[in-house]
C-alpha cells in the first residue's frame, strides 16, 4: 500500500508503555497522525487490516554486520541492499550499519557506498547511520575481530573519518587505550556516540571514560574484562563498572547464545529494560542455513562456522558474531528472560533509539513520529513490514 493516507486496524496496538486491543493508528504521508481508542470513530480513508495481530513499531538494530550471505564491509551497493531487504523480513525497519577491523582501503570503500546505497534504498530497511567498531581494540579481547588490522587510536585517521563521512554517528573501542580519552573527546565535540568495546578495561578505566562521554556498552560481556587478579589484589573490570556506572547503557545480543537466560536476567534486574537495548550483531549469514561462511569481505575476512544457532572460529574456541534477527532477539528475551511484550519490544525500538538520539522521530508509534510498523503475532512473526507510511514487505499468507 503506497496510499498517503490509510488506517492500520483490527489488532493490538503496542505504545512503548502499554497494549490498546481494538485500537487503529492513523498514517498520513509516511507519518502517524492519530492512535484510536478501541470504540472510536474510524475514518474513510483505505486501510491494512491487521488481523488480530500486534500493531508494533519497527525495530531499530544499531548493530549489525550483515545478512542475506552479504557483508557491509564489502563496500557494494547491493551488499547494503540485500542486508536491508534480509533483515526487513523479520521487523527491523531501520539499521546502523556496522564495520569489523579490515583493511583501510575496504573501510573507506564501504563508507563511500553509503551515501548511494541509502539513495536507492527503496524496499528495505532505513540506513540511520554509520556504526564503526574498531579497529581501536584491545588484543586480548579481540574475539573475532581480524588481529592483523587492530591497533592504538589514531588520530590522523579518526577525524578523516568524522570530518568526511557525517552519518558516522557512534564508534566503539576500547577506553583503556592510549589517546582513547583524547578520541572520546574529539568524538563528542562532533556528537558522535562512543561506546565501550573489545576491552580489558579495569573499573577505573571504564570511569574515566564515562567521564569523556562513552556512554553504551558494545555488546555487554562479549569481549569483555570481569573481574580479574593482579598480584593476588581483585580489580573490578568494565563489567561490573558498567553496572555501577547508572547512566550507562549496555547493547545485549539477544540470541540467547552469547548470552544465557541466567545472565540476561541478571543484566536487566540491574540495568533495567530502560537502559538495555537489543542487537543482533548479525553477520552475512543471518537469513541463510548452517554451515560454513565468512566474517567480512569474502576476499579477506576470516572464516566460520554456523551451527547451533550462532557463528564460531572454526575450531570452535570462541563465538564469531551472530547470526540472530531482531525477531528473535524479542522471543528470546520475553522467553528466557521473562520480559512482557510490550517492554521487550520496547528494548528493540525505543530504547535504542533513544541511545542513537533519534527518538524524537524513530522508535515507538506515537503522533508525529516515522510510520515505522510492524505486524505480527504471538510468536512474533514478523507478517507485515511498514517504513515511513510505505509498505516494503508482506509474508505470502498475510
Amino acid at each position: 500500500m503506497n496510499n498517503a493516507t490509510f488506517l492500520i486496524h483490527g489488532g493490538t496496538v503496542l505504545t512503548s508503555h502499554r497494549q490498546i486491543p481494538g485500537g487503529a493508528v492513523l498514517v498520513v504521508d509516511g507519518v502517524i497522525k492519530e492512535i484510536l481508542e478501541p470504540g472510536s470513530p474510524l475514518p474513510d480513508v483505505p486501510g491494512i487490516d491487521a488481523k488480530g495481530q500486534y500493531i508494533s513499531p519497527g525495530f531499530i538494530d544499531i548493530h549489525i554486520h550483515g545478512g542475506g550471505d552479504s557483508d557491509f564491509m564489502e563496500g557494494t551497493v547491493d551488499a547494503y541492499l540485500t542486508i536491508a531487504r534480509t533483515h526487513a523480513k523479520y521487523g527491523t525497519t531501520g539499521m546502523f550499519p556496522t564495520t569489523l577491523s579490515g583493511k583501510w582501503e575496504d573501510f573507506i570503500k564501504t563508507l563511500d557506498a553509503y551515501e548511494e546505497a541509502e539513495e536507492t534504498n527503496t524496499d528495505g530497511a532505513e540506513f540511520l547511520g554509520w556504526h564503526i567498531e574498531g579497529p581501536y581494540l584491545a588484543m586480548s579481547q579481540k574475539g573475532a575481530q581480524d588481529p592483523r588490522y587492530i591497533r592504538n587510536p589514531v588520530p590522523e585517521e579518526y577525524e578523516y573519518v568524522i570530518r568526511n563521512y557525517p552519518f558516522v554517528k557512534r564508534w566503539s573501542i576500547a577506553p583503556e587505550l592510549p589517546g582513547a580519552m583524547e578520541f572520546g573527546a574529539f568524538m563528542r565535540q562532533h556528537g558522535v556516540l562512543t561506546a565501550i568495546a573489545h576491552t580489558d578495561a579495569l573499573f577505573e578505566d571504564v570511569v574515566r571514560a564515562h567521564e569523556a562521554g562513552f556512554s553504551l556498552a558494545t555488546h555487554f560481556y562479549s569481549a569483555m574484562s570481569g573481574v580479574t587478579r593482579r598480584d593476588a589484589f581483585r580489580y573490578a573490570g568494565s563489567i561490573e563498572a558498567t553496572y555501577v556506572l547508572d547512566a550507562m547503557d549496555v547493547e545485549i545480543i539477544g540470541d540467547g547464545v552469547h548470552l544465557p537466560g541466567s545472565l540476561l536476567q541478571y543484566i536487566l534486574k540491574v540495568k533495567g529494560t530502560d537502559r538495555t537495548a537489543l542487537i543482533t550483531d548479525a553477520m552475512r549469514a543471518a537469513g541463510m542455513g548452517e554451515g560454513p561462511s565468512i566474517l567480512g569481505t569474502k576476499e579477506d575476512g576470516l572464516e566460520v562456522i554456523v551451527e547451533d544457532g550462532v557463528a564460531k572460529l572454526p575450531d570452535r574456541s570462541a563465538f564469531a558474531g551472530s547470526v540472530a534477527t531482531m525477531d528473535r532477539t524479542v522471543r528470546t528475551i520475553m522467553e528466557k528472560a521473562h520480559v512482557p511484550l510490550v517492554e521487550a519490544v520496547k528494548m528493540a525500538s525505543l530504547v535504542p533509539a533513544r541511545i542513537m538520539k533519534i527518538d524524537d522521530r524513530k522508535g515507538s508509534i506515537s503522533p508525529r513520529k516515522d510510520a515505522d510498523i510492524i505486524l505480527f503475532d504471538e510468536d512474533i512473526q514478523v507478517s507485515t513490514v511498514i517504513v515511513k507510511g510505505r509498505v516494503i514487505y508482506q509474508a505470502e499468507n498475510a
